[in-house]
């Protein structure tokens, strides 16, 4: 192709409203422009990276032995409703009502569409297992879009989903998409970490994310350099540091003083002169509509995630500070476990086997010292802290790091989640109604590029794999007015596209300088130059990732670029 023919609106300035380093290379190359807060439009460039990063996914996904449809993004809402996440989506749920007043939405996943597949067609064990595909637009009402393609409205997905008879079927599936996606990752030049993570919404026993490290991502995941662990910070678990002081010794009953003004943990330990590690931090929330206590370490801090799987309401709430007044009959900041009858509580295993510690007394401006979990008050034990940088890995006591990540990918194992409450039944063997088990498997097709371009680009641009590149080389003659550097250039691009490389020719009455730079800024992996040295026979090439240049016969150009090509 011609750059002279193309629309590639490069851009020399960095958008004001670009953050990261992704977002902001795709609007100065000219690969996407926005339309709205979270919705853009993939110009040239982008589609062809895009439908490249597509053929990678196909090809694998295909070679596994899945089979590729395409469903609807518009869902009538009876579907939705079947499986229960109409109303656990919430306003992540683009909702509305068609002409005639039927509720409807636009899909962000599509287990239930393809359970109501199964449901209708499957019948027989022998039709099992099943697994099938799409590559289609998704949409989330992201209340708050940014980060370019990272967390946008709407995206293009690969959503696959499988139907087995058992688990060892489902185990079976589940590790064969998991070496799928590694395999495909590997070829759009990604480097990724695969952590353990929570289901969510989606449901499920067990799944993985597949994490890119990089600064413009929202996830932290905690890593073991000594034995591999890693998880999502949701999902992880660790061996807390010790309490910065050890606990008064001795069988000691609580003891109420006063603590004028003291609300915080940071302002209770100031006062007494104790670190926040000798304090419990009590923590009021709202579960099914009742009030349960959560108690933590002074210095912890809850995790959402676990909490909400401990309590089994996903949606929970802290409480109002009315209804704290009207369950312990004080305000936050002097609230405590010892007395309460009301409500259950759930401790922190870090708590476990701790002594005479601080709590509040449920009484305005008091706490009580001396209270032992177990003996003054009973709670339920639980992993409901977050992990943080420094704690001992639970499987190896090595340290744990903490990295923020972007998402590129997650996998579940359903289990029945979606295929009992729909129906979904087959004969097994026997002649016996059965229900199928179910794994889905999602990767982010934008997503892919991001991550790519995070982990490589440079301050000229990005540094794109040739996997994944819109080409895989540009010829430049440096001075298109030479009737010698253009016949040069132009017989390099047709030998480089007759040997299959994807090709550009840059044929644009530009300066040299000005070439270059675009060049750099798009992220093409070659460059042929066609410049000065070719009066004794010879053309530079450029390689994009090391910027290491050297001189080739101009005969040769096309072949030396296949050759680095490794075709």
């Amino acid at each position: 192709m011609l750059w002279s023919k193309l629309f590639i609106p490069t851009l020399r300035e960095v958008p004001a409203e670009a953050e990261v380093a992704s977002h902001q290379l795709l609007l100065r190359a000219g690969y996407i422009r926005q339309l709205s807060a979270g919705i853009y439009s993939f110009l040239f460039l982008a589609q062809r990276s895009l439908l490249k990063i597509q053929n990678i996914v196909r090809q694998e996904m295909d070679a596994m032995g899945a089979q590729e449809f395409s469903l609807p993004a518009l869902n009538p809402a009876e579907v939705w409703q079947e499986s229960g996440r109409w109303d656990v989506m919430g306003d992540n749920l683009f909702r509305f009502k068609d002409r005639f007043g039927r509720d409807m939405c636009l899909a962000m996943t599509h287990e239930e569409v393809m359970t109501a597949i199964a449901r209708g067609e499957l019948r027989s064990y022998k039709q099992l297992p099943q697994i099938w595909y799409q590559i289609q637009t998704k949409f989330r009402d992201e209340p708050r879009p940014k980060s370019g393609l990272l967390r946008v409205r709407e995206f293009m997905m690969k959503d696959s989903y499988t139907f087995d008879m058992d688990q060892a079927g489902l185990d079976a599936a589940y590790d064969k998409h998991y070496k799928t996606y590694g395999r495909i990752f590997d070829r759009c030049g990604l480097a990724y970490t695969a952590v353990e993570a929570h289901s969510g919404a989606m449901g499920g026993s067990q799944s993985h994310e597949f994490m890119v490290a990089s600064e413009a991502g929202e996830d932290f995941v905690a890593r073991c350099p000594n034995c591999g662990y890693s998880a999502n910070l949701e999902k992880a678990a660790s061996v807390p540091a010790a309490p910065a002081a050890a606990d008064p010794a001795g069988d000691l009953s609580p003891e109420e003083f006063h603590t004028p003004g003291r609300k915080t943990i940071a302002e209770v330990a100031a006062f007494t002169g104790l670190p926040e590690t000798s304090q419990m931090k009590s923590l009021v929330v709202v579960a099914d509509g009742k009030p349960v206590l959560i108690l933590l370490r002074g210095d912890h801090q809850l995790s959402e995630t676990k909490a909400g799987a401990i309590v089994n309401d996903p949606e929970f709430r802290p409480a109002q500070p009315e209804e704290i007044r009207q369950w312990f009959g004080a305000d936050a900041g002097s609230l405590g476990p010892v007395g309460l009858r009301n409500m259950p509580i759930l401790a922190d295993r870090a708590l476990e086997g701790r002594r005479n510690m601080i709590a509040g007394a449920n009484k305005n401006d008091y706490h009580l010292r001396q209270v032992t979990l177990g003996e003054d008050f009973q709670a339920e034990f639980h992993d409901l802290r977050q992990v943080v940088a420094g704690d001992a890995c639970a499987r190896c006591g090595g340290t744990l790091a903490v990295v923020k990540c972007v998402e590129i990918a997650h996998i579940f194992k359903l289990g029945y989640k979606y295929s009992e409450p729909m129906g979904l039944r087959v004969l097994n063997a026997d002649g016996k109604e059965v229900t199928p088990i179910m794994g889905s498997y999602g990767i982010g097709i934008g997503r892919i590029l991001s991550g790519v371009i995070e982990l490589n680009h440079d301050k000229d641009g990005m540094v794109l794999p040739p996997s994944i590149a819109p080409f895989e080389l540009i010829v430049t003659p440096a001075n298109n007015a030479d009737p010698a550097q253009r016949e040069t250039a132009h017989a390099i691009y047709q030998e480089s596209l007759g040997l299959g490389i994807d090709t550009l020719l840059d044929d644009r009455d530009e300066r040299p300088g000005v070439k270059f730079k675009d060049a750099d800024l798009i992220g093409v992996p070659f460059r042929v130059v066609v410049g000065k040295k070719l009066a004794q026979g010879k053309v530079e090439l450029v390689e994009r990732s090391t910027r290491a240049a050297i001189d080739v016969a101009s005969g040769e150009a096309a072949r030396a670029v296949l050759k680095r090509l490794g075709r």
